[in-house]
């Protein structure tokens, strides 16, 4: 069989993708930088201290203490206000993400956690607290320049910059909030994550070699949950060492049990369960990570909603749909379904089973086709994205596309009595109506 074509998967990290789904990693790692560069500071400061003393220079060391008394009056209140300030910021922040979860979804809340600028904000708030305390720390009562010991400028200095930058990442934050709540940026964000993760997707050649006869199951131990990820070059190289072909059997996103199959084993011995353990990764909850059909399944939740007789927003439909015509156009001549990955020698040592093409059909356009009764705007927008897919579609994956259209004009000849309108509803329009 011939590697050509082939995309070798990138070496996963699962660790720093679970890492990004945390809120206390960035804080963690700012703590211990801050109280590094404190350390830093105090010895730059005390060295300063010690050669001025060396020097006799008193006036200069007289003037840096009245400087870092003067300074301290700000570090003082910094350090009581900062906290406070900390507390208001996120409590809206916090009341603005839930209002985007109920008009949206839950799963956009995902976003705000993962969210950089809302990490780096958080961590430069505190550090900045956690900063102006350690100086207070440091300031002496002692102002008699021949017997100080530490004046504390340049870490007084620190702090006002820190103060600086809280400033910017306070103006840059609340911009992504507000962003946050807007429906277009939301979706764009879904989308653009949803490019991302199929630009990481490993693809193969369609065909491969036989697996061999299936020799063994490894059946799951853990918790219940969503399959989020796998170690797929892990796995590659237990098979390869093991000279088998390990299947995974569930899909990436699927809910699993403990006592279920996990991997089916072809042409050999089952290897030991410790090897294969650290490889699966089992959450609560779906992520983008390296579930293709998340994406969709975001933008057709917030569709459905905004659908939904207590919403009733066919433009935000409408919005939904664009991105989803979008990401179907680019997939639409990708190889997808099973993805056989090989080690270095080109021989397949892990499958996979992924999304087919009819899949993401059906995810991005049935649930939707069902809502569409009583809105022209969406249905319009519906057969315009249907008709411009089957432009692009090769011949063997068009009849899905066919099928929701037709579907898609009975539903509208059902649900709508009037003949003009029926009309009206019918007509492809990519803006829906304008």
């Amino acid at each position: 069989m011939s590697d050509r074509g082939y995309r070798r998967p990138r070496p996963l990290s699962p660790l720093r993708e679970h890492l990004r789904d945390t809120f206390w990693f960035a804080p963690t790692a700012g703590f211990v930088s801050v109280f590094v560069l404190w350390l830093v500071a105090s010895e730059v400061d005390d060295a300063i201290v010690a050669f001025l003393r060396r020097e006799e220079a008193y006036d200069e060391l007289e003037t840096l203490v009245s400087l870092a008394q003067d300074t301290k009056t700000i570090v003082t209140q910094i350090s009581s206000a900062m906290l406070t300030f900390i507390g208001v910021v996120f409590s809206i922040s916090l009341v603005a993400v839930q209002m985007a979860s109920g008009q949206l979804t839950p799963r956009v809340v995902r976003i705000f956690v993962r969210s950089r600028i809302s990490k780096a904000t958080l961590t430069v708030f505190l550090a900045t607290f956690l900063f102006s305390l350690l100086v207070l720390a440091s300031y002496e009562s002692e102002t008699d320049p021949r017997r100080v010991i530490s004046v504390p400028l340049l870490q007084s200095l620190l702090t006002l910059a820190l103060v600086g930058v809280s400033l910017l990442l306070f103006v840059v934050y609340v911009s992504s909030t507000l962003r946050l709540m807007q429906v277009g940026p939301v979706v764009d964000r879904i989308a653009r994550d949803s490019f991302r993760v199929l630009r990481r997707m490993p693809r193969g050649p369609e065909g491969s070699e036989g697996l061999g006869a299936l020799t063994g199951q490894v059946m799951y131990e853990g918790r219940a949950g969503v399959l989020r990820d796998v170690n797929t070059a892990r796995l590659v190289r237990v098979a390869r060492r093991q000279g088998i072909v390990l299947r995974l059997i569930p899909r990436i996103g699927d809910f699993v049990v403990p006592g279920t199959p996990m991997f089916a084993v072809h042409g050999g011995a089952v290897p030991p369960r410790h090897r294969l353990r650290s490889a699966v990764s089992v959450s609560v909850e779906r992520t983008l990570h390296q579930d293709l059909a998340f994406g969709l399944r975001q933008l057709t939740d917030i569709a459905l909603r905004a659908l939904s007789t207590s919403v009733n927003d066919p433009t935000t439909a409408v919005q939904c749909l664009d991105r989803i015509v979008q990401f179907l156009s680019v997939v639409v001549r990708l190889p997808l379904g099973t993805v056989h990955h090989r080690d270095r020698a080109g021989k397949v040592r892990l499958v996979q089973e992924g999304p087919g093409w009819e899949d993401l059909v059906d995810l991005a356009f049935e649930e939707i086709r069902w809502c569409v009764a009583g809105s022209p705007q969406v249905s319009r927008r519906l057969l315009a994205g249907l008709d411009d897919l089957l432009l692009l579609a090769p011949e063997e994956r068009k009849q899905p596309l066919v099928r929701h259209r037709a579907l898609l004009v009975q539903v509208v000849e059902r649900t709508v009595p009037v003949a003009a309108d029926r009309e009206f509803a019918l007509l492809p329009d990519r803006q829906g109506i304008g």
